[in-house]
């Protein structure tokens, strides 16, 4: 049992949530913005299909290299000073790439960006779940999804708005990512570190403070001893302790359940879906209104997720998740191969596939990640399966171009909704339910002697 369950500052723990689910906006934002622009950056830097899978799929080795940095620096430095970093190269990113003349300088600019995604995304939840009660955990990590979802959704929007500016319409999309990076910034100025670093670091006043301005007047005692005794038995990990014995079988969970969340598919249709789309014999503004209804439903099922993933349970969530998104894009595929586009069947089954997304490997990845590890290898091992995570989002962003002119649509849908049904087995064998505990007690849930 929580021992604080009631009497929480629910403002305060809302405003610590929502400045860290920033990070996950200017996540969502950088890396669907290019979705609008690839037409453009197309024709100025006259790219094929592997180069055009390259400039898109770029930021997302960044990201594996930030995520790789991200969790040994939260561990060293802290989690809020990593999110400072992080806004810096989002505005530096967004900026640098709209002024781009050349690839190669667009490209390193979407590099930059991608250390900011892929340390965000793993510090950012991590930040979340080590702040918040554990009855409330699920659905505030869920929320950080939600700003991802949301800065899709804002990127969508803001290529729609620019997309009749010019000839250099696709700068603008890029620069105009510095105004919430800027935003993200000055708010994490307001936010404290959280009190499970601050402990680790020896600083048990300066948690305790936090815990009273997020618990109330409730007894602080046992919330205190029960986080100095995770790291009891030392002061800092390394990564041969993470890949020893003791830790392997979680960090291995960990790391399928991230890769599973990108080899199902999902950015091949969050950063393609105005190419699919045009596919289907619609105008290009058709495309990108279209577009927009993707990024609406996502942050619709992710509002979803973020009611239920405290009542229903993670595995669950992952079940039904998988399963459904299996039959989306199956019928995707068959509406592909049989050339049959009429009534909106091609959007209504990427609509269905995109929420089912969304409310559960979407959000409840996150949720997941953040739970599972012990506290004393919990930045690293959070680093290594978000490394994963990116690496298979960059596999899948670069090969989707490839896979869809060699071998075609229909059969490209086909193999993803394939790997649906695998990450469904895989999570019915693995996976534990981890709703309702604390994050000390997930952790006598995995490593039960402990």
């Amino acid at each position: 049992m929580e021992p604080i369950a009631a009497g929480v500052n629910r403002r305060y723990i809302w405003l610590f949530t929502c400045v860290a689910a920033l990070g996950g906006l200017l996540f969502g934002f950088d890396t669907a913005v290019i979705s609008g622009a690839i037409p453009y950056i197309s024709a100025y830097f006259s790219l094929d299909e592997y180069l055009l899978g390259w400039a898109v799929g770029a930021i997302l080795i960044g990201c594996a290299a930030g995520s790789l940095l991200a969790g040994g620096a939260a561990d060293r430095y802290g989690r809020r000073l990593v999110l400072v970093v992080c806004a810096l190269l989002f505005a530096a990113s967004g900026i640098g790439a709209g002024l781009s003349e050349q690839l190669h300088w667009f490209v390193f600019f979407r590099l930059l960006g991608g250390l900011g995604v892929g340390a965000a995304a793993l510090v950012s939840p991590m930040y979340i779940a080590e702040m918040a009660p554990a009855r409330l955990r699920g659905r505030l990590v869920a929320f950080y999804q939600m700003a991802i979802a949301s800065g899709i959704l804002l990127a969508y929007c803001s290529n729609l708005l620019l997309d009749h500016t010019g000839e250099n319409n696709w700068r603008w999309m890029f620069a105009s990512q510095a105004v919430p990076s800027v935003l993200f910034l000055a708010f994490l100025l307001v936010v404290p570190e959280t009190p499970r670093w601050l402990i680790r670091r020896g600083r048990q006043q300066e948690a305790k403070t936090v815990l009273e301005k997020i618990h109330g007047e409730a007894p602080l005692e046992a919330e205190m001893e029960a986080i100095q005794k995770s790291y009891q038995q030392a002061s800092h990990s390394s990564v041969k302790e993470l890949f020893s014995m003791k830790y392997r079988a979680v960090l291995w969970l960990g790391i399928l359940i991230a890769v599973f969340q990108q080899i199902t598919g999902i950015n091949a249709i969050i950063y393609y879906a105005p190419v699919i789309f045009r596919q289907t014999g619609i105008s290009g503004s058709s495309s990108l209104m279209q577009t927009i209804g993707v990024g609406i439903v996502t942050v619709l099922a992710t509002l979803f997720a973020i009611g239920f993933v405290d009542r229903l349970g993670r595995k669950m969530f992952f079940l039904i998740g998988s399963l459904t998104m299996t039959v989306s894009l199956m019928a995707v595929g068959a509406c592909f191969q049989l050339s049959y586009f009429d009534h909106y069947i091609v959007l209504a089954f990427t609509l269905l596939y995109v929420a089912s997304f969304g409310c559960t490997l979407g959000a409840v990845t996150w949720v997941y990640l953040s739970e599972i590890f012990p506290n004393r290898v919990r930045g690293l091992a959070m680093s290594v399966a978000t490394l994963a995570l990116w690496l298979a989002d960059f596999i899948v962003t670069y090969t989707f171009p490839v896979m869809a002119r060699q071998l075609g649509t229909a059969a490209t849908m086909y193999c993803y909704a394939g790997i649906c049904l695998i990450a469904c087995w895989y999570m019915f064998t693995r996976v534990k339910e981890t709703k309702g505990k604390s994050l000390e007690e997930i952790e006598t849930l995995f490593f039960p002697s402990k």
